[in-house]
């Protein structure tokens, strides 16, 4: 995007910043910056504060232009006065642990920064547009890194319920809790909200999402001899439910195409961690998947994270077919038993289906595709 952006400017590009999660490269006249994902670092926070300044520093005549994509709200992070970065990461961890989809998360996100929740384009000088790619289900633009740029419509109350709903508030950290009761007896601002005018010159285009991502799969399977079928409808709920209905759903849905078929879906699960095992939410969507799987005979299912990344892992997903589970029982491995250990990656990498691409470069949500025979 970085690259794109320096291509079409030009000359008329005077400064900015770039965040990701890898190592820097030349961009100037932009700064890079290597943040965190899926948990804020110290990169993160610098590139929060150094975004918020060159918003600052606008001029009457400049025009704010923000490239936002899927990890924004890791990467892009400004904590409020009074919360420590490990403190922002722990609360983040519990939410997510607890098994918050990124909707509940980010209403959290948005109230313990000083960048999200329209706050980066309430600080700009001047007018703004964002460019936005998606991976969050719905498109909504105040969940796509917690919406820096555009109004935001829930409150203080909203995240502090949220808290309650996950846990309570005694899991979460002294300065978490205490910063949304601030904000709750109005001693801290609220985010800026629908009709603010300091968001008045505000733009906001979605240029990239999950759908793009199924088109693409699509046109692949079609052009390798597959009948093809798209799911609209997201895949979401917790991952171990959540594969073998998939599962059932594509099987139903193909059933008067030709075989071979290829049915592609896209969306994100949530999981709710238990157990102190390694995995992600794809790789627990397809250990959940198995008997399903192996009921309906004459299939292969793959989830992967278009970002090359699944959960704290070095894997974007796996994939499993109808002799999976035979497989995984003559190797004296109990699915069951790593599914409660919340332990897919350990599962997968002795069968040897782990799906490893590396850092694609984007981030449009998970990809789920089932090939029917």
């Amino acid at each position: 995007m970085a690259d794109a952006a320096r291509a079409f400017f030009g000359a008329r590009l005077r400064g900015g910043v770039v965040v990701a999660p890898d190592a820097s490269r030349d961009v100037a006249p932009l700064d890079w910056i290597e943040g965190g994902h899926p948990a804020p670092t110290r990169g993160s926070v610098d590139a929060g504060r150094r975004a918020l300044a060159v918003a600052r520093a606008l001029a009457p005549d400049e025009t704010l232009v923000v490239l936002l994509s899927g990890g924004a709200s890791a990467l892009l992070a400004a904590p409020a006065d009074g919360i420590p970065l490990e403190d922002l990461r722990a609360a983040t961890a519990r939410l997510m642990h607890a098994g918050a989809d990124i909707h509940a998360l980010n209403v959290v996100r948005r109230h313990l920064s000083d960048v999200k929740g329209g706050r980066l384009a309430a600080a700009a000088a001047g007018p703004s547009v964002t460019f936005a790619v998606s991976d969050v289900v719905g498109d909504e633009p105040a969940d796509i890194g917690s919406g820096p740029t555009v109004a935001d419509r829930s409150t203080f109350a909203d995240a502090r319920a949220t808290l309650e709903r996950f846990g309570g508030a005694a899991a979460y950290p002294v300065s978490i809790v205490r910063h949304l009761q601030r904000g709750y007896d109005g001693a801290v601002p609220e985010t800026p909200k629908p009709g603010d005018p300091r968001l008045a010159r505000a733009a906001w285009r979605l240029v990239g999402g999950r759908r793009d991502a199924m088109d693409g799969a699509i046109a692949a399977a079609a052009s390798r001899g597959f009948a093809t079928l798209g799911i609209d409808a997201p895949i979401v709920g917790e991952a171990r439910d959540a594969g073998a209905a998939f599962v059932r759903l594509a099987a139903g849905r193909a059933g008067t195409l030709p075989r071979p078929a290829c049915v592609v879906a896209s969306g994100e699960t949530t999981v709710r961690v238990t157990g102190r095992g390694r995995g992600g939410r794809n790789q627990e969507l397809v250990l959940g998947a198995l008997d399903a799987l192996a009921a309906r005979g004459g299939a292969a299912l793959a989830s992967a994270g278009t970002d090359g990344v699944d959960g704290p892992t070095d894997a974007a997903g796996a994939l499993a077919d109808a002799a999976s589970l035979a497989r995984a029982l003559a190797a004296r491995l109990d699915p069951a038993a790593f599914l409660r250990n919340n332990d897919a990656y350990a599962f997968f990498s002795a069968l040897g289906d782990l799906i490893q691409t590396g850092p694609t470069g984007t981030n449009v949500g998970d990809l789920q595709v089932i090939l029917l025979d």
